[in-house]
């Protein structure tokens, strides 16, 4: 049986952003749709900042259109979340837009949190805050993927719970260019309080 999501490795934008020639193998396309259509994602942890790069990001969308596409998935209401562009599409109303690209992708819950951790992480201007934010979803989201059900409660399970976490933690880190103990530094930030 497929493990739910194993194909959700990502590197690059190259990963993330697929030729036209592969979109078609999978049935993917970039469609315009309509911003109100679509919504931010569920606990984003990174913030739409109104700031000078946005004031020229929206410049540049109402001079040249939105250049790559949103990536989103659908709503059981019939509307769209947004898994990556929250600063295009802001961009794109501040310029006046009523549409934007987007290319709509069917995904799991925990393959969409690891998609938008990882298109956004590859920004320039993070805070620690919204990294750790990030990175606990991720984490998360791996850890639920590759969950195991045959462990039992007691102390086997506790001291494979802590070694899975040290992995994952390791992982990430090395996706992010970081050593998995730079990532638990950041993950503690996250029991600091608000």
């Amino acid at each position: 049986m497929p493990r739910k999501g194993a194909n959700i490795s990502l590197n690059s934008y190259d990963d993330i952003f697929k030729t036209d020639e592969a979109r078609n193998d999978t049935g993917e396309h970039v469609v315009m749709m309509d911003l109100e259509k679509i919504h931010p994602f569920r606990d984003h942890p990174f913030k739409v900042v109104d700031d000078e790069d946005m004031r020229k990001t929206a410049d540049s969308i109402r001079e040249y259109g939105v250049l790559v596409p949103a990536i989103v998935r659908p709503m059981e209401n019939g509307d769209y979340e947004m898994i990556s562009g929250h600063r295009r599409r802001y961009a794109s109303m501040l310029a006046g837009k009523e549409t934007m690209p987007v290319i709509i992708r069917e995904m799991d819950d925990d393959t969409a949190k690891i998609l938008m951790v990882d298109s956004n992480l590859q920004r320039e201007h993070i805070l620690p805050s919204e990294r750790a934010k990030a990175y606990q979803m991720k984490m998360e989201a791996l850890k639920h993927q590759g969950q195991r059900k045959d462990l039992q409660k007691g102390e086997d399970a506790t001291c494979r719970q802590v070694v899975d976490k040290l992995k994952v933690a390791d992982a990430i880190g090395k996706e992010a260019g970081e050593s998995g103990r730079q990532v638990q530094r950041y993950l503690r930030l996250n029991s600091l309080i608000p």
